[in-house]
């Protein structure tokens, strides 16, 4: 088996990568996705179910 220690350095790096992919890539892409997705889920209603809006 290989040695797959790492050392506090190293694992400050990783920790620092992960932490910067989740605030800059990961975060934005899934509240893009959160709020395209309730749009749509909001349009298919009124499309299909509800009407648009102020049609009683």
């Amino acid at each position: 088996m290989t040695n797959t220690e790492i050392t506090e350095q190293e694992r400050g790096r990783y920790e620092w990568r992960t932490f910067l992919f989740i605030i800059v890539l990961l975060f934005p892409i899934l509240s893009v996705m959160f709020v395209s997705g309730y749009g749509f889920f909001i349009w298919a209603l009124q499309v299909f179910f509800l009407g648009p809006p102020g049609h009683g």
